[in-house]
């Protein structure tokens, strides 16, 4: 039970950080880099850039995860580029949000590292 409302809370908190990020005009680095790093868990894509005037996404899929070897130079992967139109961000987005348990510890550390303030440095 715990556990469920735990995950029912990390589901609710990113959708109000979607809502938020969504509400802007001119849309933030910080709201962009959500919306990319939203749409490369859900789709599996090595790259993406959101056009939010032409309500446009374009993306590099893979396409078969077997031939993907982390920490190895892959050159030679199976892409397929993928150009997405969306009507409304805030609801695209959304149904991007997976509910199984890898999912929501990567929203749960997405949520972690988005709340942590911009740390600033300075000369002494």
């Amino acid at each position: 039970m715990k556990n469920s409302q735990l995950n029912e809370r990390i589901i609710m908190e990113l959708e109000g950080l979607i809502t938020k990020s969504c509400g802007e005009k001119r849309k933030s680095k910080r709201f962009t880099q959500l919306h990319i790093a939203l749409l490369k868990k859900y789709y599996n894509a090595a790259d993406v850039s959101i056009d939010y005037h032409r309500h446009r996404i374009e993306m590099a899929v893979l396409a078969d995860d077997s031939s993907y070897t982390p920490g190895k130079p892959n050159i030679n992967l199976p892409i397929i580029y993928t150009n997405l139109l969306f009507g409304n961000l805030r609801t695209f987005l959304r149904s991007c949000i997976d509910r199984d348990r890898k999912s929501l510890g990567f929203y749960a550390q997405l949520l972690s590292n988005f709340r942590k303030e911009k740390e600033v440095y300075s000369l002494v």
